[in-house]
C-alpha cells in the first residue's frame, strides 16, 4: 500500500533526477531518507525521477554468486518506487555488468539526463557520466562530510576532477565554515550547508509513555574509512564512540537499546555485561514499516556520531535521528557542532560525554510530553522538505 501518492502527471513540470544508491545498501533508514527527497519533489511540483548509475554490485540484496544481480535490484527499486506512486520513474543502468538499463528505456533515459532541470547527486556516490554532466545541471549532494573535504585540501586529484563535474555543492555537514569546525574548506568549491530532508507527515505518531527504551539503528564495527589528517588518525566505526559510554545503562534508571549490523557474538556480550539490550537489526530494517514502527515505539534516540565528525566538529547530523524528530521521539546524540545550527535542550540534546546524556535523560524523562512536542516542532522547523528543499531548488 502507498504511503505518498504522487501528483496527477503534467508534461509541464519540470523534471528533477536524483542519483542514488538504493540497492548497494537497500535498508530501510536509508530507503526512507532517499523517498524523503523523491516524494518531496513530486510534492513541490515538480516531477522527480530516481536513477542509479553508480557501477557497484548490489552485493546485499545476493544470495548466492550466480544471482542475477540486476534483476534483484530492478525488482528492488521498482518495490520500492511502486509503494510511493512513481512505479514509472526510476531506471538502473547495470554499469556493473552488461550496461543494460532497467525501468526506462535506453532512449527515455538518455532524453531524461537531457531534459531535466536538475540532476541531484545524492551521497556523492556516483561516479558522474558524460550525460550527467552534459547539460551543466549536476548538483552534489555529501551526506558524509570530512573525507572530500580533506582529499581536496591534501590535493587528490581524482577528488578534485570528480567534484569539477558538478555545479553547485551542498553537504550535510551543517558547521561547515564555523570558526569551531577543524573540517577544511574544499576550496574551491563552495561547499553550502543543508540539513537532510523529511516528510514529517509520513512519520507522525502520537506520545506515549509506554515506549520504555531509547533505542538507535546503525552498525557496531566497520574497519574502513578511517582517515589521517595532519598527522592523526580519525576513526569510522562508531563502536569507538560507543565504549566511551558503556557504562551509561549502569548510571541511570533508564532502558537503552542498540539495534545493530556488522557485530560478533562477543560484541553483543560486551555490551549486554554493561546493561546495553542489544538487537539485531536486520529483523527489521529491511522492511520500511517495521522500520517506522520501531522508531515509533521508542523513547527517543540515544546515539553516537563517528569520531571523525565529532573532533573535526563537521555538524553532521544523521538522517536517522531526523527521522526520530519527525516521529515526535526525543533525540540525544553526540555533539559534531550541528548545535551551531540546530536548537537543543528541548526535544535535541547534543553531548560531549557521560553527564551531559544523564542530564538529557532526566529533562526527557520528567516532562515526556513536552519533549516529544519539541521533537516534532525541529522537525518541522529545520527538516521538513518544504523548507529544505527550496534551497535545493534554487540551482533551478
Amino acid at each position: 500500500m502507498s504511503t505518498a501518492t504522487a501528483p496527477a502527471r503534467c508534461d509541464t513540470r519540470r523534471k528533477v533526477v536524483l542519483l542514488g544508491m538504493m540497492t548497494r545498501i537497500p535498508v530501510a533508514g536509508a530507503v526512507w531518507g532517499t523517498m524523503h527527497y523523491l516524494v518531496g519533489l513530486e510534492r513541490l511540483g515538480y516531477e522527480a525521477y530516481y536513477v542509479e548509475a553508480h557501477a557497484r554490485t548490489p552485493t546485499m540484496l545476493m544470495r548466492h554468486e550466480d544471482d542475477d544481480s540486476s534483476a534483484l535490484a530492478a525488482g528492488f527499486i521498482d518495490g520500492v518506487m511502486r509503494r510511493f506512486g512513481l512505479a514509472d520513474r526510476w531506471a538502473f543502468h547495470a554499469l556493473h555488468d552488461d550496461g543494460r538499463v532497467y525501468g526506462l528505456s535506453d532512449t527515455a533515459l538518455a532524453n531524461l539526463y537531457r531534459d531535466a532541470a536538475l540532476i541531484i547527486n545524492y551521497h556523492g556516490a556516483t561516479v558522474p557520466l558524460p550525460e550527467h554532466t552534459a547539460t551543466n545541471r549536476l548538483v552534489y549532494l555529501g551526506t558524509d562530510p570530512v573525507d572530500i573535504e580533506i582529499e581536496v585540501r591534501q590535493g587528490r586529484r581524482e577528488t578534485i576532477d570528480f567534484l569539477a563535474q558538478h555545479r553547485t555543492f551542498w553537504t550535510w555537514g551543517l558547521n561547515l565554515g564555523r570558526p569551531d569546525c577543524r573540517v577544511p574548506l574544499p576550496l574551491p568549491f563552495d561547499f553550502r550547508p543543508m540539513p537532510p530532508a523529511v516528510v514529517p507527515d509520513l512519520w507522525e505518531a502520537p506520545p506515549t509513555d509506554r515506549c520504555r527504551r531509547f533505542t538507535t539503528v546503525g552498525n557496531w564495527r566497520q574497519k574502513w574509512r578511517d582517515i589521517e589528517f595532519d598527522g592523526e588518525v580519525y576513526h569510522w566505526s562508531k563502536h569507538h564512540e560507543f565504549m566511551k559510554v558503556i557504562d551509561l545503562p549502569r548510571r541511570v534508571a533508564q532502558e537503552f537499546e542498540l539495534s545493530l549490523g556488522s557485530y560478533e557474538p562477543e560484541d553483543q556480550a560486551l555490551l549486554e555485561s554493561h546493561g546495553w539490550h542489544v538487537r539485531d537489526a536486520m529483523g527489521f530494517s529491511t522492511d520500511l514499516d517495521l522500520y517506522r514502527d520501531y522508531l515509533r515505539d521508542s523513547r527517543g534516540e540515544f546515539t553516537v556520531a563517528k569520531d571523525q565528525n565529532v573532533r573535526l566538529k563537521s555538524g553532521w547530523f544523521s538522517e536517522r535521528s531526523a527521522q526520530y524528530l519527525a516521529t515526535g521521539r526525543p533525540v540525544i546524540t553526540q555533539e559534531t557542532g550541528f548545535s551551531n545550527v540546530l536548537p537543543t535542550g528541548r526535544g535535541l540534546f547534543g553531548f560531549g560525554g557521560l553527564d551531559d546524556i544523564l542530564a538529557a535523560v532526566e529533562s526527557v524523562n520528567a516532562d515526556y510530553t513536552a519533549h516529544c512536542r519539541a521533537a516534532r516542532e525541529i522537525a518541522a522547523e529545520h527538516f521538513d522538505y518544504t523548507r529544505v528543499l527550496p534551497r535545493l531548488l534554487e540551482d533551478l
